[in-house]
């Protein structure tokens, strides 16, 4: 039942049924960037219901690129590497992977663009794309030291190496995107593998990356060809439905055409340590992208850890899994997971106030969590701080608490997966 942008959550006894979720984010965002600047028309079907996607869509229209949309497949008519001067701001919402992504292309554009969003990714960082941009030629204006809005004048790029500091997915595409308007190689590295949905989707759209163990490198003046591709179902906006049925033993749910892309399915390694049952059938891979039908069966939950390299991989997933974390026998310990702190929430900070709220205990931590198991939840009147994983998270965790859950703000689902709570709904068994 919604009021207001509230949501309210009744207990459930069990999960069970299939679901065919909308296509990834991660991999909807770079395939049509990289169709506005190809040759030819791509059709992207399955592409992302989630309004950070169709803010990439906007963006891209405004900047020549036309742009056609017929329910969940996306013709985009490419502009040859050379995209049209915008007549306004770029406005990316609340997306920060559209902004982060876009600066790389519009840094080897001979203009200059402004990139703004709400006031949440107003307050997100950055300077991490600027630093390595400016290297390469650009020149990007900011406020209070790498926020938005950005003003991106670019031009020729020369290429560089460059050793991220941080590891981030969003940053390493940028800059393989900006890599294609260089003139040399660009190599990045990062300090732990992340997502290779940029360097997959540069392949599929006929670039030639070379990628090595934490490296990746592209040489400048490539030419992109469009595709035709259908885009797998969002493996984390599948997390929040496994979760859901490992809260429940005898649980039983069926996932189709689930992206399995290693470098995102840890997830899957994960819940099945913590004691879920998984099974992946029918696996088949397009454009260098493995997918495949997932069947998840609810036992009796154990304990994990998720440090160093696994925070990184499973950073989207984290606030669902912390918020089951006190239904687990063990409990779940989250370290080295900073940047939980700047998304689209201080989502570290969230997740702990959500859950004490629900009378969990837990002790915060600037990198993680710390939520020990065993513990009942009983419902409670909740804000997901407009964050669309955090009003999904608790919508989770509502299911096993006693007594009915209010969830403030839940429409911010709507960033990600505007179905969801119908989908949540359809699998409930009370």
């Amino acid at each position: 039942m919604k009021k207001d942008s509230t949501v309210v959550v009744r207990p459930a006894s069990s999960i069970a049924g299939s679901l065919r979720l909308p296509g990834d984010k991660s991999i909807s965002h770079r395939y049509a960037m990289l169709a506005a600047i190809a040759e030819g028309t791509s059709r992207l079907h399955n592409f992302s219901t989630g309004a950070d996607c169709a803010s990439t869509l906007g963006c891209l229209q405004a900047l020549g690129a036309n742009v056609q949309r017929r329910e969940n497949t996306v013709e985009i008519h490419g502009q040859k590497l050379k995209l049209r001067p915008p007549a306004a701001p770029l406005d990316c919402g609340n997306s920060g992977s559209t902004m982060r992504m876009m600066s790389g292309i519009l840094a080897g554009q001979n203009f200059t663009s402004e990139l703004t969003g709400d006031e949440s990714l107003s307050r997100r960082p950055m300077a991490r794309v600027i630093a390595p941009l400016e290297m390469m030629g650009a020149t990007i204006a900011s406020r209070d030291g790498g926020r938005p809005p950005l003003r991106v004048t670019g031009g020729k790029l020369k290429a560089i190496a460059y050793n991220m500091p941080v590891a981030s997915a969003q940053v390493k595409s940028c800059l393989l995107f900006a890599g294609l308007f260089a003139e040399g190689e660009t190599s990045v590295v990062e300090p732990v593998l992340t997502r290779d949905h940029g360097e997959l989707a540069l392949h599929a759209f006929g670039a030639k990356v070379t990628q090595g163990r934490n490296e990746s490198r592209i040489i400048g003046g490539q030419s992109l060809q469009a595709i035709e591709a259908e885009i797998p179902a969002d493996i984390s906006s599948a997390a929040f439905f496994l979760c859901a049925a490992a809260l429940f033993p005898g649980s039983d749910l069926m996932i189709e055409n689930l992206l399995v892309n290693p470098t995102r399915a840890r997830l899957l390694d994960i819940l099945i340590l913590l004691g879920l049952g998984i099974s992946v059938t029918q696996i088949d891979e397009v454009h260098g992208e493995l997918r495949g039908t997932v069947k998840a069966v609810g036992r009796e939950l154990g304990t994990v850890d998720i440090t160093g390299a696994d925070s990184a991989a499973l950073i989207d997933e984290i606030p669902v899994l912390a918020a089951i974390a006190p239904y687990t026998a063990g409990g779940i310990e989250i370290r080295d997971a900073r940047e939980l702190r700047v998304k689209e929430s201080d989502r570290i900070a969230a997740i702990a106030k959500n859950l004490r709220a629900m009378g969990a205990q837990l002790e915060e931590r600037e990198d993680g969590l710390k939520i020990p198991g065993g513990q009942k939840l009983r419902g409670a009147e909740l804000d997901s701080q407009g964050d669309h994983r955090i009003a999904m998270a608790f919508a989770v965790a509502a299911l096993r608490a006693q007594g009915d859950t209010q969830i403030r703000g839940a429409d911010a689902a709507v960033i990600s997966y505007p179905g969801f709570f119908a989908a949540l709904e359809s699998i409930l068994q009370r």
